[in-house]
């Protein structure tokens, strides 16, 4: 596996002393950190068959992330409907697995991005209409309340599909099953974990389009924090843990890994 340096920025405030901003206060002041993950994502965040725990690459990015900050990390579920609410009650200090678009840095700061993946359609293995992007136009599309990757097969690229509400993956996954949906579009990784777990039931159109930039969501009045958790990130590129963890969890999915780009960092100010 090779890493693709695209460009790696850094803000500049490099001590972690004294780097906090804002009016709240900073992560660089708890010796534990509370990471939101997704439950509803196989591979990515996922409840344990026994013991009920979470895993998936996001459980191992906070912790790598933590660690590298000198810190312990708690890993709380967050479904996407609430992930904004936990952040702003400060019930969470980041959420992991949010997508970096500009609605959202209205509101939220960002960490990272920590990988790039692109847009990607899952369907039933027996599905012949659907090759591509533009297929979906009339087919139904399942919407996760939160998630915004509907949104950008109809907003954003035009294509009238039909948007099938639903509380998670999960919910996608059965309704495109029984055939109340012909097709799940979002990120490849959530796809890859789908199929990793569905099996043989469903195909992955390895359609890669739009291009998805996955970031650590934080709040707005800590850019010293921010700053602190995209210099772990780095180092987990410098290392090798990233490419490792993509390999862990979606080595035996098809998906493209022999490339991993270093994404090109958000600005924390």
């Amino acid at each position: 596996m090779r890493l693709r340096v695209v460009a790696l920025g850094l803000a500049g405030c490099l001590p972690l002393a004294g780097c906090g901003g804002g009016g709240g206060a900073s992560i660089l002041a708890k010796d534990t950190l509370v990471a939101g993950v997704r439950p509803d994502l196989p591979g990515i965040g996922y409840r344990q068959r026994r013991g009920g725990g979470l895993e998936g690459l996001d459980v191992d990015v906070a912790r790598a992330v933590a660690a590298r900050m000198g810190k312990k990390v708690r890993i709380v579920p967050v479904l996407a409907r609430d992930r904004e609410r936990l952040l702003r009650d400060r019930a969470v200090d980041m959420v992991l697995t949010f997508w970096v678009e500009p609605a959202w840095k209205e509101r939220v700061a960002f960490a990272g991005p920590y990988y790039v993946s692109y847009q990607d359609i899952l369907v039933r293995a027996d599905e012949r209409r659907i090759r591509r992007v533009r297929d979906l136009e009339g087919r139904r599309l399942c919407a996760v309340m939160g998630a915004g990757a509907a949104g950008q097969v109809i907003d954003k690229w035009r294509i009238p599909a039909v948007p099938v509400s639903a509380r998670s993956y999960d919910e996608c996954v059965a309704m495109l099953r029984s055939g109340d949906i012909d097709a799940i579009s979002t990120n490849d990784t959530i796809l890859a974990g789908l199929k990793n777990r569905e099996g043989e039931g469903f195909k992955l159109l390895n359609a890669r389009v739009g291009e998805r930039r996955t970031g650590i969501g934080m709040r707005q009045d800590d850019p010293g924090g921010c700053e602190a958790v995209n210099r772990a990130i780095t180092q987990m590129y410098q290392d090798g843990t990233m490419p490792r963890l993509m390999r862990k969890w979606f080595g035996a999915s098809g998906l493209d890994l022999s490339e991993v780009a270093v994404p090109q960092f958000e600005g924390c100010s």
